[in-house]
C-alpha cells in the first residue's frame, strides 16, 4: 500500500539518532513510524512525543502524502542550568507514497499520547466484488 521514497532516509535517521544532531527546515529528521492494514482501512502512526498539535502540518498531492512537526525547545528561566539534554529537537519529516487503491481525499488524523495516527480508507473501486453473470438468451444457428 505504500512504498518507500528514499532508502538512504533510515541509515541517515540512524545517524542523526547516534550524533545527535537535530534537523532543520531545509534537512529534517526522520520520525519513525508503523504502518498497516486494518479491515478496511489502512493505518500510518509516527512517533512525535512532546510536539503541540499547533507544529504538525500533514499534507497530500495527488498520493504523495508529506508529514512535518517541529518539536521546540521548552522556555527556560534564567536561573536554570541544564545538566542533560537527550531528547531530540527540531524538525521531523516524513514523505510516503500512497497506492491508488487508498481514498486519499478521507484521511483522518488523531495525535494522543505523542503518536500520530492516520487512517486511510481502502477505496471502494479497490475493494473487492462479485460480478453478476446474465443468462444469454439462447444459441443461435448459423446457417451457410
Amino acid at each position: 500500500m505504500l512504498m518507500r521514497t528514499d532508502p538512504f532516509r533510515e541509515m541517515e535517521r540512524i545517524v542523526q539518532q547516534l550524533s545527535g544532531t537535530s534537523g532543520t527546515w531545509s534537512k529534517p529528521s526522520v520520525m519513525p513510524m508503523d504502518a498497516y492494514r486494518e479491515g478496511d482501512e489502512y493505518v500510518i502512526a509516527f512517533d512525535l512525543p512532546g510536539v503541540d498539535t499547533e507544529a504538525l502540518d500533514i499534507d497530500v498531492e495527488r498520493n504523495m502524502l508529506t508529514v512535518k512537526a517541529e518539536r521546540r525547545p521548552v522556555a527556560k528561566a534564567d536561573a536554570v542550568k541544564v545538566e542533560l539534554s537527550e531528547r531530540p529537537l527540531g524538525v521531523f519529516s516524513r514523505q510516503v507514497v500512497l497506492a491508488d487503491t487508498l481514498d486519499t481525499e478521507r484521511i483522518a488524523a488523531v495525535y494522543d499520547a505523542g503518536v500520530l495516527t492516520l487512517r486511510i480508507p481502502i477505496a471502494e473501486r479497490a475493494k473487492p466484488r462479485k460480478v453478476s453473470i446474465t443468462a444469454g438468451s439462447g444459441t443461435k444457428q448459423i446457417t451457410g
